[in-house]
């Protein structure tokens, strides 16, 4: 009998530090399901080499920071140039705890969460995995504690600062989609918010869908993001 194979997770990295990239690289290809096939240094280099390799990276670990081109701007560049036929790859947000102004505006540009850079290297590995799933859950609690920060730490008129569209589209929701949201924000998987509001995973996943769908979030993260903003959900809660 033939054994399939799933191929390795694709992976780009974007850091104007060669050490740091040549760290990442190592980490990601000691794993067999992961792979680094793309290096960028600036956020500029990082859109022509994934445009010209478009539909041949899965994830992009990108910086925040970097000279040319930052990576809010090469972020909002990959994801409006995405198609259903030739989807963007999922980019998660490279940050440090003292915090960047521009994470929260590179999640609704369309990245899919945050990676602390001086991560430990399994929770690199673990956010690469997630997020190549779909699910855009990354260590919760560290996700939660820097949405936390982010939002009690910048002033209103920050980049990425909620508008009125934002607000009425949360107002928009039911009040079992605001409950799933609120627990979405906690960190709660499918699963677990099933198990707190006692309904099957399935019912979870259209709510969920439904939610997504009327903030025009790509994903969970970009929803969270909303909900923090919009203080649905507030920092401590």
């Amino acid at each position: 009998m033939t054994e399939t194979t799933t191929p390795p997770v694709r992976v780009a990295l974007v850091d104007d530090q060669q050490l740091v990239r040549a760290g990442f690289r190592m980490v990601i290809d000691s794993q067999p399901d992961l792979e680094v096939v793309l290096e960028a240094g600036d956020g500029a280099q990082a859109v022509q080499a994934l445009t010209r390799a478009a539909g041949q990276v899965d994830v992009v670990l990108m910086d925040v920071r970097m000279p040319t081109m930052d990576g809010l701007t090469a972020t909002a560049h990959l994801t409006a140039g995405a198609s259903d036929a030739l989807p963007a790859p999922r980019v998660i947000v490279l940050t440090t705890f003292d915090l960047d102004e521009y994470v929260l505006a590179a999640i609704r540009a369309g990245a899919s969460g945050f990676l602390l850079k001086d991560a430990p290297p399994e929770e690199m590995l673990a956010a690469i995995r997630t997020v190549h799933r779909g699910d855009a859950v990354i260590a919760p609690s560290s996700t939660r504690r820097l949405l936390e920060h982010l939002v009690t730490a910048l002033p209103p008129d920050r980049p990425g600062a909620p508008s009125d569209p934002a607000r009425r589209a949360v107002a928009e929701l039911t009040d079992r989609e605001r409950e799933v949201l609120v627990l979405m924000a906690k960190g709660r998987s499918n699963t677990e918010i099933g198990q707190d509001l006692f309904v099957a995973e399935a019912t979870v996943k259209t709510h969920v869908g439904r939610i997504l769908a009327k903030l025009g979030a790509r994903d969970r993260v970009q929803a969270v993001v909303t909900a923090y903003e919009t203080e649905l959900v507030r920092p401590g809660e």
